[in-house]
């Protein structure tokens, strides 16, 4: 049992601490926000990787095969969904910057926290490399022995919690980060950074799929 919960651990932290262009928009989405939004976005993304976790653990190398033929349309619609955000980041951020009511600081609604779960949650799910992860983790331990469905269901939960955890500590940096940049300039700069970020991550994801 604890054997599970510690390679639970493990590979939570091992798939969510990378900070790809998931990561990148959630920061950015709690800084132009709220914690509690970005807080909600963030056990969207961590749901996405405890789904992808269990799968993995009870489909094993038949979910993994049944994948593959849909990696590459899975991959280019990730990456247009990324790119699609970040377009509208900068589109948004040069909108604001140039309007002169700005000084107001009449910004548009914030999407909802139930919203903001759901996106982050569909971006996430659009990612293969997750279900692979974890298929390979899997596999392994099957490769020596027989893992009873409890030491299954530690696994899962601990790999959600590490994914939790992570992801919430990056909607709490973005929450410092809007905190701290809340000038007219330092809010276009940093929507502008962001963007390009998530565009930059979301063509790699395309041109260099097996990094």
């Amino acid at each position: 049992m604890t054997a599970a919960l510690v390679a639970g651990l493990l590979a939570g932290y091992g798939i969510a601490m990378p900070v790809g262009a998931v990561g990148t928009y959630l920061v950015s989405l709690t800084a132009r926000t709220s914690l509690r939004i970005g807080t909600c976005a963030a056990l969207g993304v961590a749901t996405a990787d405890g789904l992808y976790a269990l799968g993995a653990t009870v489909g094993g190398s038949a979910l993994a095969a049944v994948l593959r033929p849909f990696l590459a349309p899975l991959r280019w619609t990730s990456a247009v969904v990324l790119l699609a955000l970040a377009v509208l980041g900068a589109v948004t951020a040069l909108r604001r910057y140039h309007d002169h009511r700005l000084a107001t600081r009449t910004d548009p609604p914030p999407p909802s926290p139930a919203r903001a779960y759901g996106a982050l949650l569909g971006v996430t799910l659009l990612n293969p490399t997750t279900v692979i992860y974890f298929a390979a983790l899997v596999l392994g331990t099957r490769a020596e022995e027989a893992v009873r469905p409890l030491e299954q269901g530690v696994f899962v939960l601990a790999a959600f919690t590490a994914s939790a955890s992570w992801q919430v500590s990056l909607a709490g940096g973005g929450a410092l980060l809007g905190r701290v940049l809340t000038g007219r300039r330092g809010r276009l700069v940093t929507a502008l950074v962001s963007s390009g970020v998530i565009a930059a991550l979301a063509v790699r994801m395309v041109v260099a799929p097996s990094s």
